[in-house]
């Protein structure tokens, strides 16, 4: 992620962190399928840009912050575009507009959404326990279909290392 960013532009390569803050330990890819941990763990690097403390970015300013979350947004979508699953890429477009929406509203539920996306993504089992998000503030459904696809132990660890890196 660090290398293809700094690639695509010098801006991106001068918010990289030093090579030894860098923190590369993925967050919620393990509760999913291999193929979509890069693209995945790329998203959640621009919602960390975006929201939280970034792993390996250290943008300067707002301007730049917002233009980098955005392209690592479309680069972990890309990524998983090129896999050719349509519902994986309306699933990701579910989970990057929903965090928006509950980042606006100060509202939580943002853990169980990304945990029970990395883990039921593409399936097509999310659209009842976001629906509660969304209009109930529910998060509750979306932590158990999590639990139900990847274990507690693992969606407990994806949660605990995302408390340390929302703000």
């Amino acid at each position: 992620m660090a290398v293809d960013a700094s690639a695509e532009s010098s801006l991106w390569a001068d918010c990289l962190l030093p090579e030894a803050e860098r923190d590369r330990s993925p967050v919620f890819s393990p509760l999913g399928e291999a193929r979509y941990a890069l693209g995945l763990e790329t998203i959640y690097e621009g919602y960390l840009v975006h929201y939280g403390r970034p792993r390996l970015f250290a943008p300067t300013d707002g301007d730049t912050a917002l233009l980098l979350g955005d392209y690592l947004y479309a680069h972990g979508v890309a990524r998983i575009s090129a896999l050719q699953d349509v519902e994986a890429v309306a699933d990701l477009s579910e989970l990057i507009s929903l965090c928006s929406q509950l980042r606006a509203e100060e509202a939580a539920g943002d853990g169980p959404l990304w945990a029970a996306t990395a883990a039921l993504l593409g399936r097509g089992a999310l659209d009842e326990p976001r629906t509660e998000l969304r209009l109930h503030s529910d998060p509750q459904p979306l932590d158990a279909a999590a639990r139900a696809a990847a274990g507690d132990d693992a969606v407990d660890a994806a949660l605990a290392a995302h408390g340390q890196r929302r703000a």
